[in-house]
């Protein structure tokens, strides 16, 4: 900066500072009152002043950096803490106001040029943009890997392999079956047919209302690698639409064990271990 003494740069830093734990407790009790949000964001708010009056002193390119480490801090408090994210940028906007009227009442008491005034008050400006970009940014990125995570979550629950005995799975599949499901049923399937040290797995379809082609493909690339690894499969709930599906993409079901229910299919699968011992 130019027109502004390094010195007058620092006391204004320094009020800001001073006035830190005053302007946060301020704040906090107008957001429990405004939103009833009781969350402690005290720390987030202190946070924000200090990085606001360290920014003041820094250049443009290092001020950047602080702000954007800032951001990130604060989208995981929010989405940690599944708050909004206007509640950060009405925090951003009031705390520009707070202390543009520091900035003000300090260039009045130190006797600031016009030129230093504007240079300062733009930096600053600068700085609080910089700061709802940052926390905007890094929000939504926040945000999506939650939602995503949340849907990995729900496509693992959604294709469980239940162990029956200490030799045979069970494979509960309910609701329909597309082309990404049928994918991760087969990642599942394998992972926990290896891990469980399976010798059958029944996948059952009583509750799967229609498979198209793609899916009976993958269904059957999935009975091929598990075969593989050493693990029989033996289909359960198989109803004639479904089978139909399966004879017409040239699946020969005779080299499949399959039963109209899973009464069936378990007792087979007990028979056969029997058989073996």
């Amino acid at each position: 900066m130019n027109y502004i003494k390094q010195e007058d740069l620092h006391f204004i830093g320094t009020k800001i500072l001073q006035r830190k734990e005053e302007l946060a407790e301020n704040k906090r009790q107008d957001l429990a009152e405004a939103h009833n949000i009781h969350v402690e964001l005290t720390n987030f708010r202190i946070d924000l002043l200090t990085t606001y009056a360290d920014s003041i002193l820094m250049e443009k390119g290092i001020a950047i950096d602080n702000i954007k480490q800032w951001g990130e801090n604060t989208a995981n408090l929010l989405v940690g803490n599944q708050l909004p994210l206007n509640i950060a940028l009405e925090e951003i906007s009031y705390y520009r106001d707070v202390i543009g009227e520091i900035i003000k009442e300090e260039a009045k008491n130190k006797k600031f040029s016009l030129d230093a005034f504007y240079e300062i008050i733009s930096h600053f400006n600068t700085i609080v943009d910089d700061a709802i970009q940052s926390v905007i940014r890094s929000y939504v990125k926040d945000y999506t890997k939650k939602i995503k995570y949340a849907q990995y979550a729900i496509d693992e629950l959604s294709v469980p392999v239940v162990r029956m005995t200490e030799e045979i799975g069970i494979l509960p599949l309910v609701g329909d079956l597309d082309t990404k499901r049928a994918q991760y049923l087969m990642e599942n399937a394998l992972d926990k047919g290896k891990q469980y040290k399976l010798k059958w797995l029944i996948i059952d379809l009583s509750a799967v209302p229609i498979i198209d082609t793609m899916v009976a493909d993958e269904l059957f690339k999935i009975i091929a690698a598990l075969k593989l690894l050493g693990i029989y499969v033996i289909i359960s709930g198989l109803r004639p639409e479904i089978a139909q599906t399966m004879v017409n993409l040239g699946i020969n079901l005779e080299e499949i064990k399959s039963f109209s229910s899973l009464h069936q299919a378990v007792q087979y699968a007990n028979s056969s271990i029997r058989s073996l011992t």
